[in-house]
């Protein structure tokens, strides 16, 4: 341990994705070697993340909480009501808790949480996953003592005051991760010594690459057994067919998913910050699918784009690849030296986690 006080509080927040929860609790563990405290999560009250935090052994605390648009819609007016009612439910917990820092993973939820802490004086540190910085983050910056960052380029989205916050750190991944076990995966998956090709759509599914992977099945199981984490709304298999014996759909994976990635030989899922920096530390090589279009700021398609440029990814979109997922992943099957040099990348910083961790160890020291 760092040093020997009495026991500090901690108050995490942030939600909306698995990716704005899983890492938060990867500090949060590393934190917990450092030094005793007491850990608590501040999240929506009809959110994900509290059955992910509680199984974690966090204490959870529920605000009202409304989605930061940046387009027009009915709906912000209500909003703009849940985030002012999340702003005092999350500073009376503060308040009332009296943790010594509050660390931000983002996400719309977060955002009341860190207004309300700066509004108490509580340190806040922040961090952004991706390679550049959505709404909530932008605004959390104001509060923030330190922002983490990804990547150095990162660093170009921010100006004024906010420049002399940043620290680059990379993006915290789960401890699991560090002990993957391929054997363990092949074994969950009642496979042997078959070439697995994975499928990730997020914890949702995406109905683009579950539609992509079920049309080009009987091309794709040429080569691989295919593993296709559907999403619970997708669960249903294919049709029958003679390509059904080489490929296992499943709705979600929990736990496993550490050891089910160090089985596989090739990975094609979206390009979440999480899922695409849990793959790079087990060195895995990447068809990347951003989720892009109206509907979103673009994010995935920039963290695609930055792993493709590093060598670690092949980005796939309908305007780049006119021989289809099938005959991309063909080609990458084919190809044992492209997928090695692919899983031998190197992307950023790595011990993100450990990093954080002990940056916000040494604030609250200072700050005791």
């Amino acid at each position: 341990m760092l040093y020997s006080e009495r026991m500090v509080s901690i108050a995490f927040t942030g939600g909306g994705t698995g990716g704005h929860v899983y890492p938060g609790l990867a500090v949060a563990l590393r934190l917990k070697e450092l030094i005793p405290l007491r850990l608590f999560w501040i999240g929506s009250s009809k959110g994900m993340e509290r059955a992910i935090v509680e199984k974690a052994g966090m204490e959870f605390f529920g605000v009202p909480s409304g989605k930061l648009r940046r387009y027009v819609s009915p709906r912000n007016v209500f909003d703009v009501f849940n985030i002012v009612a999340g702003f005092f439910a999350a500073r009376r917990i503060l308040k009332r808790e009296k943790p010594a820092l509050l660390f931000s993973k983002g996400g719309f939820v977060s955002v009341p949480p860190c207004a309300a802490a700066a509004s108490l004086g509580i340190p806040v540190f922040t961090h952004e996953s991706d390679y550049s910085p959505g709404l909530a983050t932008r605004i959390n910056s104001r509060f923030a003592e330190k922002i983490f960052i990804p990547y150095r380029e990162s660093a170009a989205f921010f100006t004024g005051k906010a420049r002399e916050k940043l620290s680059v750190s990379g993006n915290p991944i789960r401890p699991q991760f560090a002990s993957a076990d391929p054997v363990k995966g092949r074994a969950f998956l009642g496979l042997k010594d078959e070439r697995i090709l994975l499928v990730l759509g997020g914890s949702l599914g995406s109905l683009e690459i579950n539609e992509r992977v079920r049309a080009a099945l009987p091309e794709l199981t040429r080569h691989y057994t295919v593993v296709h984490q559907t999403g619970e709304k997708n669960a249903a298999s294919p049709d029958a067919s003679s390509a059904v014996q080489h490929y296992k759909p499943y709705a979600y994976f929990g736990d496993e998913i550490p050891h089910i990635i160090a089985a596989a030989e090739l990975v094609l899922c979206r390009s979440g910050a999480g899922t695409i920096w849990e793959c790079a530390s087990l060195r895995k090589p990447m068809i990347l699918v951003p989720l892009r279009g109206s509907g979103t700021r673009g994010d995935q398609v920039e963290n695609a784009r930055l792993f493709e440029q590093a060598g670690a990814a092949v980005c796939f979109t309908d305007n780049n690849n006119t021989g289809g997922i099938s005959g991309l992943i063909a080609s990458l099957a084919q190809d044992a030296e492209k997928r090695k040099r692919m899983g031998e990348a190197e992307i950023a910083e790595t011990n993100a986690a450990a990093y954080i961790a002990e940056e916000i160890a040494r604030r609250i020291k200072e700050k005791r």
